[in-house]
């Protein structure tokens, strides 16, 4: 409840405190706790009067994240508590392997640090309880950011299962509370695009030269065996790759080729152990660049190679590494619109990150993008799409729609939570 929704305060009460939520002529609507220095000064979290935050209220509350994780999540790697939407406002909780990383966002939580703490070990017995408060959010809430151990044994860096593959995170520095689950089932969704190309190299099932007719073998244009096991698979670009899950689930689909993008070169090295672990090592190359400035690169170069074939360039000098195509592009950004101001120059980045992601897209090909900005309306980031489409000259088919995953369910009503847009289009030129 924003703190322009109420008209007056009767009584007194310390911050981070209960308060009840009642109409102008007293009839009671709900319970939350109160903040008189956040905009938000009324984070409702019971409809029933009477209620206590203490540690039983959260051992409640965290068998009902269980019970919902255990019906809708496979394996137990997942985001436990996702603040509003499980009924407890200010609150994320990640199980990573045997460790708990918490989140206390508002003034409320961080006053019931103990009984969260006392709650979790009660319910889901963890290893360990690091908290990962060291966010900018906690100053609307007059807090300081905060991070480190609470309870028993945290290694910094933990393995999780997604999807069948390994990966490592690194919950003291790793972004946010150490990886991102709201994408789970988005990554498996690219594996209808991994395969099927090896016609467009000229590779095809025939039979076998030397075993004959009743076995089949791939083979090229000139009727030789191709020995490459991969040979119908896609080449693929993922950009803004953190970690690398786009690039792990592209090499478990059969992806022939993967180029693994980020900015961070910390970010590049864990991925490039995290594909080390899952055997994928040499279908991967890594490259530490500006993801903006790599897709640009290569679609100049595209342009002025174009530009050589129809005989209107200078053929003498020597071209670079740039004009490279790929069969899928993964576009993945972090947030660009942190707030409604910022929202203009969002659209700017995203249809110039789609832009020039388009062109490299290779004729037949899919463009995988997703926005995790929420003043990034769904309607708002398909029309830039469609924008940046036009100005590429392509033609763009919806293939797939989705949002966050099962683990972070969207509670009516709250539109904050309906972050994530995540679509894939097959791209064709006009």
């Amino acid at each position: 409840m924003f703190a322009s929704e109420i008209d007056r305060m009767e009584g007194e009460a310390e911050p981070g405190s209960l308060v009840d939520v009642a109409t102008a002529q007293g009839k009671y609507l709900a319970t939350g706790y109160w903040n008189p220095k956040s905009q938000i000064t009324v984070r409702i979290v019971s409809y029933r009067p009477g209620i206590e935050m203490d540690e039983t209220y959260f051992a409640e509350r965290f068998r009902q994240c269980a019970d919902h994780r255990e019906r809708f999540v496979a394996g137990s790697d997942c985001r436990l508590v996702y603040g509003e939407a499980d009924f407890l406002p200010g609150l994320v909780v990640d199980r990573f392997g045997g460790v708990l990383v918490i989140q206390l966002l508002t003034l409320g939580m961080d006053a019931r640090r103990d009984a969260i703490v006392n709650a979790l070990v009660d319910v889901f017995a963890p290893r360990g309880i690091y908290e990962r408060s060291d966010v900018g959010v906690r100053g609307l809430e007059g807090l300081e950011e905060r991070k480190g151990v609470l309870y028993g044994d945290c290694p910094r860096i933990v393995e999780i299962e997604e999807n069948g593959l390994k990966l490592e995170v690194d919950i003291e520095e790793g972004q946010k509370t150490g990886y991102f689950f709201d994408q789970r089932e988005n990554r498996a969704s690219i594996e209808p695009l991994m395969t099927g190309w090896g016609g467009r190299s000229g590779i095809a099932l025939g039979p076998d030269p030397e075993a004959g007719q009743d076995k089949l073998v791939p083979l090229n244009a000139n009727g030789k065996v191709v020995t490459f096991p991969y040979w119908d698979g896609a080449t693929v670009l993922e950009c803004f790759a953190h970690t690398g899950s786009f690039t792990l689930h592209a090499c478990k689909y059969g992806a022939k080729k993967v180029t693994c993008l980020d900015v961070s070169e910390h970010a590049v090295e864990t991925a490039k152990r995290n594909v080390e672990r899952n055997g994928f090592t040499n279908r991967v190359e890594f490259v530490v660049a500006d993801a903006f400035d790599y897709l640009r690169t290569q679609a100049k170069g595209l342009d002025e190679r174009k530009l050589r074939a129809a005989g209107g360039a200078d053929t003498s000098k020597k071209l670079d590494g740039a004009g490279r195509t790929w069969d899928v592009v993964i576009l993945d950004p972090p947030a660009f619109a942190k707030t409604k101001n910022a929202v203009a120059g969002a659209c700017r980045g995203y249809k110039d990150i789609n832009l020039q992601g388009l062109k490299l897209v290779n004729e037949g090909g899919y463009l995988v993008t997703a926005s995790c900005s929420y003043h990034m309306q769904p309607d708002l980031f398909l029309e830039t799409i469609a924008e940046a489409a036009i100005d590429a000259g392509k033609q763009l088919r919806l293939i797939e729609w989705r949002a966050a995953g099962k683990d972070h369910p969207q509670l009516l009503g709250v539109k904050e939570g309906h972050y994530l847009k995540f679509a894939i289009f097959e791209v064709r030129s006009k």
